[in-house]
């Protein structure tokens, strides 16, 4: 039967007169398909457990509605027979209690049974009747008695049964006899020649007749065990004198233990009162499972069932003094006892005196000095680092960032400047140009130099920023190479946190130049600014492609000027050289091209050496941001890598990391990847930490030292340059490293750019291109301080830059 009925209508008057359905016959194959469906179907309910039997008629309706689903065909009818098979049992049954009220029908009480059933089960017979409403008779049979623990010793052979006493019997039976004949002792002498009422009651008297003799016995003054009175018992006598808990005179029997046995029954009966039954009723839920009358009312005592239980009593160990758990323990001691009766040494320490306990606060002491790792002394040799470090006779030290958008040939281009001066060695290069090649990508050779990461080789794509150094006759250069692509615009801010200037890389090449324009070009000349950098280097690449037009040339070097002298760079510290990657012109030698001898300038490397060194902030205090957390070596597992900003450390250090506030300790450094035993601001180091958890460290956390720590704040008010419409909301906070997220709460004012005079308070909205007083919080402190430099980023763009007041 077809899933897809389709109804044939036929607009020829003639089919009207037919009385048909209307729909299409089953074709052979579905016909075939339907009779494969039901006998499944009927082979699955026949295996089933319990089986069920049903028709073929059942089942091919089923599988219509079901659109021949076995599974769910199979299921229905199982269900449906189960459902009448349910209806057909015997319903329900009135009890006659109450009116209205009916229970389900129940089994007959084994009274009416002619045999008991093997085996009862309170399951079972409860089966089919709901709490609270059993008949009275069913709860009659139920009735289990509960195990009450039997009197005396636990354990032994019974006193009158047959075999051997066991020993623990035997010194009870005798323990027993012994205060028998003790207590026939203590009696008084004038009773000697007269018979004990304990000789006319049996061998043994009750618990209540026990009870009563006592309370005989008992002074006036005393209270009873049942709260009787204080009026003395016939035959009692109360001294004149100061009372005392014993009595001074035993009650004075009758000539008869008959007498004296009534005497004491008539007693109780004229000033006992009876005792108060204070057990509660009991429960609804005990009464359905037990009954009401048939559980006994009191049970025998006996001294592991008592409201006062004392364990410690019971054992014999009722000490005055609280147990020394300092000390050997018992068990220990016979240990000790038999291990030096067979002539071996005890291998338990002997108790130490109270004394020679150490006090609370060593313990804790001792405590704080336990740990998994082995703390490590790194001695500091206490240098006068400023005075060491002019002494020594270093080239000066100069990060530049590389910034430009994708694919302007940034990496190509460093790695070309680096195999030009023997930075990398040649097998380096040749392997790089191999692998390149297997992968079709023979023109990535040089930019794999820079270019470490898998991910970055296979899409040919600058991801994380990426480090490399090379050294001239004066300078020691540190390159960063960082991404172009927008979507890492932040590791492009990490890196140029860190660069002392820029160099700009610009595709000449048609189409390329105007699309970098209006992408990344213009968005990282401008972060760069916001970070600090005053000197841009703009190498204009791929000039190749264009047979080293000086037309396009200046026409590049007049528009990317102009707009950079906007962005508020000096128009003496820009410089523009024209230079290819691959070829490796104006790059560190002069291109012998007969088409670039119109240029008279200097290589790019004769305009990076141009530069001036930079003045870093040395006599100020510790202040460095966390690159990057890494492994260095088995001997030092734990290192951080990143530049110092400002101030100096050495060998032995205490330092602090914030936001965590955790300590730690130097023990080894390097600086440009040479050992060395003190730092200074301005360089590139790697420490390696001692004494640290690595959950304490992160990318963008700040290292100081513990007498100037940075504070960690959670709100700030800082001036920034609008590059995009501001208005209060959430922004994305970079610092170097450290990424966080925020919101503008409040625009305080907008500010003259170049006095810095206040022109309108409390904006509704800042423009682009103003400078404006704006208030930012966070969520989570972080280490901030004025004058830090900051980026403010959302939705992908970067919408502002400025600095912390």
């Amino acid at each position: 039967m077809s899933r897809h009925r389709v109804k044939a209508v036929s607009y020829d008057e003639d089919d009207y007169d037919e009385y048909d359905d209307g729909y299409d016959s089953q074709d052979p194959e579905e016909k075939e398909f339907l009779e494969e469906c039901t006998r499944e179907v009927l082979s699955q309910l026949a295996a089933g457990t319990p089986p069920v039997s049903v028709t073929r008629e059942e089942v091919q309706e089923a599988l219509w509605h079901y659109y021949n689903d076995v599974e769910k065909s199979v299921n229905y009818l199982r269900g449906k027979k189960t459902k009448e098979a349910e209806k057909k049992k015997p319903t329900v049954v009135s009890t006659g209690k109450a009116k209205g009220t009916t229970v389900p029908g129940y089994p007959l009480p084994h009274a009416t049974i002619s045999s008991p059933p093997a085996h009862f089960s309170a399951a079972d017979f409860f089966c089919d009747s709901p709490w609270l409403n059993i008949p009275a008779h069913r709860k009659a049979e139920i009735l289990v008695e509960p195990l009450y623990p039997r009197l005396g010793l636990l354990g032994g052979a019974p006193e009158n049964g047959g075999g051997k006493v066991s020993k623990l019997a035997a010194l009870a039976a005798a323990r027993k006899k012994k205060e028998g004949d003790k207590a026939s002792i203590q009696s008084p002498a004038s009773n000697n020649a007269q018979p004990s009422v304990r000789e006319f009651k049996g061998p043994s008297l009750s618990l209540r007749e026990r009870l009563a003799t006592k309370q005989a016995k008992q002074p006036a003054s005393s209270p009873s065990l049942r709260g009787l009175g204080n009026e003395p018992t016939p035959g009692q006598t109360v001294s004149p004198k100061k009372r005392s808990p014993e009595p001074t005179q035993p009650i004075a029997p009758a000539a008869t233990g008959l007498e004296a046995t009534a005497h004491i029954e008539q007693a109780e009966q004229q000033e006992e009162p009876p005792a108060v039954n204070i057990r509660a009723s009991p429960s609804t839920f005990a009464v359905t499972i037990v009954g009401d009358d048939t559980r006994p009312k009191m049970t025998e005592p006996s001294h592991l069932f008592t409201n006062t239980l004392d364990l410690i009593k019971i054992y014999g160990q009722d000490l005055t003094e609280p147990f020394d758990f300092a000390g050997p323990s018992p068990d220990d001691i016979v240990l000790n006892a038999q291990s030096s009766a067979k002539g071996f040494k005890s291998k338990q320490p002997a108790s130490k005196p109270q004394g020679d306990k150490k006090d609370q606060a060593g313990l804790v002491g001792d405590m704080g000095n336990l740990g998994v790792t082995e703390k490590v002394n790194v001695k500091s040799k206490n240098l006068d680092v400023l005075s060491e470090y002019k002494k020594a006779k270093r080239k000066n030290a100069i990060n530049f960032v590389v910034i430009g958008h994708v694919d302007a040939g940034k990496s190509t281009l460093m790695g070309r400047l680096l195999a030009d001066l023997k930075a990398v060695d040649q097998r380096t290069l040749d392997k790089y140009r191999r692998e390149a090649e297997k992968i079709g990508k023979g023109s990535f050779a040089l930019a794999w130099v820079l270019d470490q990461g898998s991910e970055e080789r296979a899409r040919g794509v600058t991801i994380d920023i990426a480090t490399s150094k090379f050294e001239t006759d004066n300078t020691v250069f540190t390159i960063v190479d960082s991404p172009g692509h927008k979507d890492f615009v932040p590791n492009m801010i990490a890196g140029a946190s860190q660069a002392d200037f820029a160099v700009l890389v610009i595709d000449a090449s048609i189409g390329n130049y105007e699309s970098g324009l209006k992408g990344q070009t213009k968005e990282h000349a401008l972060l760069v600014r916001s970070m600090g950098v005053q000197r841009i280097i703009v190498a204009v690449n791929k000039m190749d492609t264009v047979q080293w037009d000086k037309e396009r040339f200046e026409e590049i070097e007049q528009q990317v000027s102009a707009f950079l002298t906007t962005a508020g760079f000096q128009a003496k510290n820009i410089a523009f050289v024209p230079c290819s990657g691959i070829t490796g012109d104006n790059i560190t030698r002069r291109s012998e091209d007969p088409n670039v001898s119109w240029y008279t300038g200097g290589t790019l490397v004769q305009e990076l050496e141009a530069t001036e060194p930079y003045s870093h902030a040395l006599d100020k205090v510790l202040r460095m941001t966390i690159g990057d957390v890494f492994r260095g070596s088995i001997q030092h597992p734990l290192s951080i890598s990143g530049r110092i900003d400002a101030g100096s450390l050495q060998i032995g250090d205490q330092i602090y990391t914030m936001p965590s506030g955790e300590t730690a300790t130097i023990r080894s450094l390097e600086v440009d990847g040479e050992p060395s035993e003190w730092a200074v601001a301005g360089q590139n180091v790697v420490l390696n930490l001692a004494n640290i958890d690595p959950i304490h460290l992160r990318s963008g956390d700040v290292v100081c030292h513990a007498s100037a720590p940075i504070t960690n704040i959670s709100s700030f008010t800082c001036k920034v340059l609008a590059f995009d419409h501001l208005l209060p909301g959430m922004v994305d906070i970079h610092r170097g490293r450290l990424h966080v997220p925020g919101r503008i709460c409040r625009l305080v004012a907008t500010l003259d750019k170049g006095s810095g005079n206040v022109l309108r308070k409390k904006p509704k909205i800042v423009p682009p291109g103003a400078v404006a007083r704006v208030v930012i919080e966070m969520d989570h402190p972080v280490p901030l301080e004025a004058p830090t430099r900051i980026v403010l980023r959302a939705g992908g763009d970067t919408i502002a830059a400025g600095l912390l007041e």
